[in-house]
């Protein structure tokens, strides 16, 4: 069976998926050995990758609710991942049933979720694309049928950039993303960083994955940032992004940062 372009026997099973790893981090059984075997490596070398992973998420989920609840109508969330309930369409629309939903991923396995996503006709499409071609993204018609880029939309860079190497130019992708946005628009961004802890060997745990680990510190992931402003309390670690309760002390050494930005002109 070909899904835009892809066969189902072009899913690499052989080497780790940085989209499945993530996946059974948080319990989820989209995933083949070769990826539960990273993910154990990675908990072995930084036991709070399972937190990790899981404060991101509860990230995801309170920044998504404040954009919708800022009236954003339209989200563009790229670097999806396989979905994990409560999925994005799914706490956009708690907030407001109204929400169009374009959700993008570069593995194939993603699109096998599709007809679930896309149970509600023309307010949900799911895309195969990479991040790394954004002009790709911004021109495919299935983010298209739901998104118009004549009025605003958050973005969702979650988990995803430091995916991205510095020779794949991130800087450029966010800003080619970013320029096609109108005002009024969001960007919800999080990133990997060893700014609490020695990191090369979570470095190395991707090492054989299709897309290889490239930790930043908080100055360069708020650079990402250009072009919006950022809303309070600006680029922090995830767990003290306006949590819902006070962080545990084992969240504090968590090592993601995450923002949320609008885009004013």
């Amino acid at each position: 069976m070909t899904q835009n372009g892809f066969r189902a026997d072009e899913i690499d099973t052989s080497r780790p998926h940085p989209a499945r790893i993530y996946d059974y981090l948080l319990g989820g059984k989209d995933n083949y050995q070769v990826d539960r075997e990273a993910g154990e490596q990675l908990i072995g070398v930084a036991p709070e990758a399972r937190i990790g992973v899981q404060a991101n998420r509860a990230f995801l989920q309170r920044a998504v609710r404040h954009v919708v609840g800022a009236g954003v109508r339209q989200i563009l969330d790229i670097g999806t991942g396989l979905p994990t309930s409560p999925n994005v369409h799914e706490i956009a629309r708690a907030v407001s049933p109204d929400v169009r939903i374009a959700y993008v991923d570069n593995d194939p396995i993603v699109n096998t979720h599709a007809a679930t996503l896309m149970s509600e006709a023309g307010t949900t499409s799911v895309v195969l694309a990479d991040l790394r071609d954004p002009q790709a993204i911004l021109d495919h018609p299935d983010v298209h049928r739901v998104i118009d880029f004549d009025q605003p939309v958050a973005l969702l860079l979650v988990a995803i950039l430091h995916f991205v190497t510095e020779a794949e130019q991130p800087g450029r992708i966010v800003a080619t993303l970013r320029d096609a946005l109108p005002a009024g628009s969001h960007l919800v961004l999080s990133h990997a960083t060893s700014d609490f802890a020695d990191r090369r060997e979570t470095v190395t745990a991707y090492s054989n994955a299709t897309a290889s680990m490239n930790l930043r510190d908080r100055a360069e992931i708020e650079r990402f940032f250009d072009g919006f402003e950022l809303i309070e309390p600006g680029v922090a670690q995830v767990p003290f992004w306006r949590p819902d309760s006070e962080p545990t002390r084992e969240e504090r050494e968590i090592g993601f940062y995450g923002g949320v930005a609008v885009k004013r002109a």
